[in-house]
């Protein structure tokens, strides 16, 4: 069941679809550029166990796996495109599933999280201007309310640069 411009993947096929360990790997490494499908299964063999270069059979399974399963799914709905000669894999214009790949590592914050805390510092600051807490409430709620604008205004430019770079 191939989409169409007409039908766009769903939420909840996306994150099926994400839900795979490798074709997850697969579509972040597309991101850097077209691959071969070795390329491609040599770099998450590589990713699955940290040596370089990986033992051989995890190489070769991660192959199979792209070739039989993973790619062939990917390629019918859109989310990569595959010439079987050649065996070049690419990310489609179609279908950009990226946006559902925010990589968090572990011990750092999510986007979504850091917009939380900022919004829970704002809040604060505003409480401590109105109980008159000595040095906050000396700078008042519009400068106060200026700066925490400013920073949510620049990490959201941030946000998208790093999106699209």
């Amino acid at each position: 069941m191939a989409t169409t411009p007409d039908t766009e993947l769903s939420e909840t096929r996306i994150h099926e679809v994400l839900s795979n360990d490798r074709r997850r790997m697969a579509i972040e490494f597309l991101q850097g550029g077209d691959m071969t499908l070795r390329e491609l299964s040599e770099r998450i063999a590589e990713a699955e166990t940290g040596e370089s270069p990986p033992p051989r059979n995890i190489r070769q399974s991660a192959y199979v796996s792209l070739q039989q399963t993973h790619i062939p799914k990917l390629d019918e709905l859109d989310i990569v495109t595959y010439d079987d000669e050649s065996k070049q894999v690419s990310l489609a214009e179609a279908g950009d599933v990226t946006v559902y790949m925010e990589v968090v590592p572990e011990g750092e914050l999510s986007w979504s999280e850091y917009y939380a805390v900022l919004s829970a510092l704002g809040l604060v600051m505003m409480i401590a201007v109105v109980v008159d807490v000595p040095v906050i409430s000396t700078l008042g709620a519009p400068v106060l309310a200026s700066v925490l604008f400013a920073i949510i205004g620049a990490s959201g430019l941030y946000q998208r640069w790093m999106q699209e770079n």
